[in-house]
């Protein structure tokens, strides 16, 4: 019987879950700077750029249209995916494996939208995260795309509908991704298309994983549909419920003129709790103000601790287990 390695992946939890404070200033950090990157740049020029813009003057300059929950929830998920929130990273972490058969430590996320503000900001940011044998899995026959190779292309792809010919036919919809996600010590990742709103969800080309919402009590199992494999997030008690609940907050206070709502408008202690940290700083700069609430949001969740251990198993066998996840908690998580 030959002996092999059998990879144990322990996730512990750091520390005790927060108070459900603590919680929804994580998810208003990415909420903020994506109403922020709603902004039209011109607009924002005039007011010292996207660095200089405070919190007053939200309630003069945004304009609250249909796509900017999508837009936060897109900055919610990648945070939620690169600070470690186990009820995200979880239910990714299983789409790339199981649904899509590949291997690593731990997930991560590069939020690329062409259509933001700062775009080139974030695709430079993808090209520091990888390496030049870094591949796309776009789930189509044939030898994977390098993706920093394309990246440049399918980001003019989305911005100029001529650019979409020169892309190969494997990734020829990758312009439509909003995130890549993946594992950096493998290098290996796939596009990602994340909504607000379930039916919104198309395939296309290059895309392998939809991430979604799951309604209030229904089911949030992962499933392969049109192509996609759609990650439906968890609700109830979880992270949907508390990015649902921050949006609300960030709305409030940007209705109030940046100042404390009417109880009526955020009747719980813990929603007026939260305010009050905007209410403070509407006079910094916004970036500032996400930067400065870091100490106070829920911190890092999870620790991972991957060893090896020997395991002998039979040649009869046609299938061998590659690994084991083993959530370890201490307590039932907000999210």
């Amino acid at each position: 019987m030959p002996a092999e390695q059998l990879e144990l992946r322990l996730e512990v939890q750091n520390n005790p879950v927060a108070d459900i404070v603590s919680a929804l200033i994580a998810v208003i950090r990415p909420i903020l700077q994506g109403t922020l990157y709603a902004l039209k740049r011109d607009i924002v020029q005039e007011v010292g750029g996207y660095e200089g813009m405070k919190p007053k003057l939200l309630p003069r300059l945004y304009r609250r249209g249909d796509g900017d929950c999508g837009l936060c929830f897109e900055y919610a998920v990648h945070d939620a995916l690169n600070k470690g929130y186990s009820s995200v990273l979880d239910r990714v972490y299983d789409a790339l494996t199981h649904w899509c058969g590949m291997s690593g430590r731990e997930p991560t996320s590069i939020l690329f939208g062409a259509e933001k503000a700062g775009a080139l900001q974030l695709i430079d940011t993808a090209k520091e995260r990888l390496t030049d044998e870094s591949v796309l899995l776009a789930g189509s026959r044939g030898r994977p795309v390098k993706l920093k190779k394309h990246i440049d292309a399918v980001a003019a792809a989305f911005r100029r509908r001529e650019a979409r010919v020169t892309l190969p036919h494997s990734i020829s919809g990758l312009w439509k991704a909003d995130l890549f996600t993946g594992f950096t010590d493998s290098g290996r990742w796939v596009g990602t298309s994340v909504k607000i709103n379930p039916h919104q969800l198309e395939p296309a080309r290059g895309l392998r994983i939809g991430i979604v919402p799951s309604s209030h009590g229904g089911s949030d199992r992962i499933e392969k549909r049109n192509k996609l494999i759609v990650c439906p997030l968890p609700y109830d008690g979880a992270f949907m419920e508390v990015f649902y609940r921050a949006w609300g907050i960030v709305q409030q206070f940007i209705a109030a003129d940046a100042k404390m709502p009417e109880p009526v408008a955020l009747p719980t202690p813990e929603e007026r709790q939260v305010v009050s940290h905007l209410v403070e700083r509407r006079e910094f700069p916004i970036l500032d103000v996400v930067e400065a609430l870091g100490p106070l949001a829920q911190p890092e969740l999870l620790a991972t601790d991957s060893r090896y251990a020997k395991i002998e198993y039979r040649r009869e066998a046609d299938t061998a287990a590659k690994a084991v996840l083993a959530p370890v908690a201490q307590q039932l998580e907000l999210f």
